[in-house]
């Protein structure tokens, strides 16, 4: 089974950066998504940011593009969600995911139900 950890959440002021880690192990096939996810309470969980691990397609909700930016190290199983000009309605915990795919998959994946692993989740708070 896969298993998820991130890292990197934390307290910042509105316009900081963080950069969120994700590791995921135990994957039998290199075709696979890993996406970002957030929720806040009494909300439902929203899409952030996908990165398909074969061709390297990655996708961004239209409230972060531009300000978050997935990248990957296919080497160590790993997404990284680089976000920047953080704003207070970014607070949220941050959630890592993945499941597999198909080789030539054209699918968006930024609903979590579509997701089959995920990790503990991670905080993010901005003050603003």
């Amino acid at each position: 089974e896969v298993q998820i950890v991130e890292s990197g959440g934390g307290f910042v002021q509105s316009g900081g950066s963080l950069r969120l880690s994700c590791v995921a192990s135990g994957f039998t096939s290199d075709s696979y998504v890993m996406g970002w996810f957030r929720q806040v309470p009494g909300k439902e969980r929203e899409g952030v940011a996908c990165f398909k691990s074969l061709d390297g397609q990655k996708y961004y909700a239209e409230s972060v593009k531009g300000r978050f930016y997935i990248s990957s190290d296919n080497t160590k199983n790993s997404v990284y969600l680089q976000m920047n000009n953080l704003h207070p309605d970014d607070t949220a915990v941050y959630y890592c995911a993945a499941k597999y795919i198909y080789r030539y998959d054209t699918l968006l994946h930024m609903n979590d139900y579509e997701y089959d692993f995920w990790g503990q989740g991670t905080q993010v708070t901005v003050s603003s």
